[in-house]
């Protein structure tokens, strides 16, 4: 008996011009180079432009992935945007990029789970093309976190960069066993008992301004090894799958400290874990794609892989996603 499953068919991302170190970062807050790359392992982050918003980065990124897979964008019918930074309270930014694509029929959404956006995008979108609703799916994280960063504030300001990064996902029959080509399980978490531990404090009903991001970030720290290892183990258990049949370790690219300890506990070699924190920074929901799309086009996930997605971010929310590539 067959089963309907996601396939990617193509990957793209896209990195705003203007690169920010650390060094340049010393100049106007108290830190140093030594400082965060020791407790984060990041190098430098890339910072939007002026008058160069989430939509631009996403729609970049979604022309770049439907290039990859070398598919007409008029096949695609969802699209599915994980935000944290759209460009207006509403509509969705979703549906600015499905316009700039020329894409007139369809759905177009976006989805908030911070960091664990894209999680939540492409579980939400894997389930509307196993449901029949959908035939293709292009899934987006696209992030301007540089937007609602207290750059005075050394804590966090060091942290955070902007971008983006897509896949396309196409519906498919496959035999139905772990060794299918796609989507093989999502799992997803949520626990507003920690919002205060991360979270921006603005918004349209509070302070109606969108507010700066605030985090303890001890605490996520403490939490993030533990909600991130549960949801990867539920994935094995899901699949009958170990941690010695993964090729590649995505991780959300949030903090190598984090990404170091959570593939220890999971006896994950280090040589399988995606890192991009280094160059990227944590860019949130666009993390995961965008490490995606790396390793892909250098060649170090090939057709037939199986790579582990997981996230962690503000609510709390976390999850993980299996996939053969």
């Amino acid at each position: 008996m067959t089963t309907t499953r996601s396939v990617v068919l193509g990957y793209g991302a896209y990195l705003p011009e203007r690169i920010v170190t650390n060094a340049e970062l010393t100049k106007t807050v108290d830190t140093s180079d030594e400082w965060i790359v020791q407790r984060t392992g990041i190098r430098q982050r890339h910072i939007a432009a002026d008058g160069e918003y989430t939509s631009h980065l996403g729609i970049k990124a979604a022309q770049a992935a439907i290039a990859n897979a070398g598919i007409d964008a008029q096949s695609i019918d969802l699209i599915v945007l994980a935000t944290s930074t759209p460009d207006n309270t509403f509509p969705a930014t979703a549906v600015q990029i499905q316009e700039a694509l020329g894409i007139h029929h369809g759905a177009a959404f976006d989805v908030q789970a911070v960091c664990s956006g894209f999680i939540f995008a492409l579980a939400t979108a894997d389930n509307f093309l196993k449901s029949g609703a959908f035939k293709r799916a292009l899934v987006i994280g696209a992030e301007t976190f540089s937007r609602i960063l207290d750059w005075n504030d050394r804590t966090t300001c060091v942290l955070f960069g902007d971008g983006a990064g897509a896949v396309v996902l196409d519906a498919q029959q496959q035999p139905g066993s772990s060794a299918d080509r796609g989507v093989l399980t999502t799992h997803l978490r949520s626990d507003g008992r920690h919002k205060d531990k991360l979270f921006v404090d603005g918004g349209p009903s509070t302070t109606q301004t969108a507010g700066h991001l605030r985090m303890e970030g001890r605490e996520v720290f403490k939490h993030a090894v533990g909600m991130i290892t549960d949801v990867i183990v539920d994935a094995f258990n899901a699949t009958g799958t170990t941690a010695d049949d993964i090729d590649w370790l995505v991780p959300h690219q949030a903090n190598k400290r984090i990404i170091d300890a959570s593939a220890k506990k999971l006896h994950i070699a280090p040589e399988k874990v995606v890192l991009t924190v280094d160059e990227h920074g944590n860019t949130s929901a666009a993390s995961i794609p965008l490490a995606l799309a790396v390793a892909a086009a250098d060649g170090r996930i090939k057709k037939g892989d199986l790579v582990m997605l997981e996230a962690m971010g503000g609510g709390f929310t976390w999850g993980s996603a299996l996939l053969r590539w």
